[in-house]
Order: C-alpha cells, then sequence, then structure tokens
C-alpha cells in the first residue's frame, strides 16, 4: 500500500469517525470466513457497517478528529481491530456482540473500546453498561413524560370530582323529601 493510499484512508476514515457518534472497536480474530460473513450480515442487517483496518490507520485518522482518543492506544489498538460504526444509535452494536456471541460463542468475537459521542469506554466490562444506554430519544421521551404526568394527575382529579359532584346532584334529586 502507497504512502498516498494510506493517506487517502486516514482522511476518509476520519471524517467516518466525525460524522458517526458512536462507533465500537472488537476483534473477530477468531471467526472463521463463514462466521465472518454472518457478523458482516448481521451488521448489514441492523444499520451498521463494519470495517477492518490496521491498527495504525485507526490511530491516525482519531488523531485528525481533535478529540483525545489516547486512551484507546494502550489496549485497544492492539491485535486485529474492526470497527462497527452506528449513525443512529448506540446500544445496537453492543446488542449485536451480544447476540452473536450467543449464535457463535463467547470467544468468537471480542469487545475492546467504543466511542460515544466522545466518551470513551474500554474493555469488556464496560460491554453491558453499553447495552443498557439509553438514546437520545429516549431520554427525550422520559423527560416529556415525567413533564406530563403532574398535567395529567390533575386533569383527571378535575374530571372524576366532575363526574362524583355529578352523582351526588342525581341522588339528592332522586331522594323523596
Amino acid at each position: 500500500m502507497t504512502r498516498e493510499e494510506k493517506n487517502q484512508i486516514i482522511d476518509e476514515l476520519s471524517e467516518k469517525f466525525a460524522v458517526t457518534p458512536y462507533f465500537y472497536i472488537a476483534s473477530t480474530a477468531g471467526l472463521t470466513v463463514a462466521q465472518a460473513t454472518e457478523f458482516r450480515r448481521m451488521c448489514f442487517s441492523r444499520g451498521l457497517e463494519y470495517k477492518v483496518f490496521k491498527n495504525t490507520l485507526i490511530a491516525k485518522a482519531l488523531e485528525k478528529t481533535g478529540n483525545d482518543y489516547s486512551a484507546f492506544n494502550e489496549g485497544v489498538l492492539k491485535g486485529m481491530s474492526g470497527i462497527i460504526f452506528s449513525p443512529e444509535n448506540a446500544k445496537v452494536p453492543a446488542k449485536l456482540i451480544k447476540d452473536f456471541r450467543k449464535e457463535a460463542g463467547k470467544d468468537k468475537i471480542a469487545f475492546k473500546g467504543a466511542s460515544i459521542e466522545g466518551g470513551l469506554y474500554i474493555g469488556e466490562d464496560q460491554l453491558a453498561a453499553l447495552e443498557n444506554i439509553k438514546s437520545k430519544n429516549e431520554m427525550i421521551g422520559e423527560v416529556i413524560g415525567l413533564l406530563q404526568s403532574p398535567a395529567k394527575n390533575v386533569i383527571s382529579a378535575l374530571t372524576s370530582g366532575e363526574k362524583k359532584l355529578a352523582g351526588i346532584v342525581k341522588t339528592l334529586g332522586e331522594r323523596p323529601e
């Protein structure tokens, strides 16, 4: 690979990192060709993109983004590294890795690290936390639900009070004097 080709890959990869708010780095070194094809198929079906790059190219592309990814240099960018890009949801790749491990076996794919909107998650123990992370839309929905709750309680209290009052008037009106 020539220096120009490497620079082109680094530029394309750094643009991809800048545009994609969520990406995971995983090792698929233990997969057979058929399993790797199945993993790529699962990625595609869930709207994810999976590509394998040399660690040095990944490191240089991450440096070009302007964010501090130096923590990845220690243990994440060692051995085989593939990047799972998720344009919309932070937890989809974590669920994909978990689902694939159920099918192929726990030792077939190794989670190395992830970047979720600039936050770094490094190591296998972080995968469970990433699987339970809430998306931006889920958080907005919860906040709206919490804001609507008091108003709904007031409206239901007023509505039920109206029915009670009408029932009492009706009962009093039907009573013989």
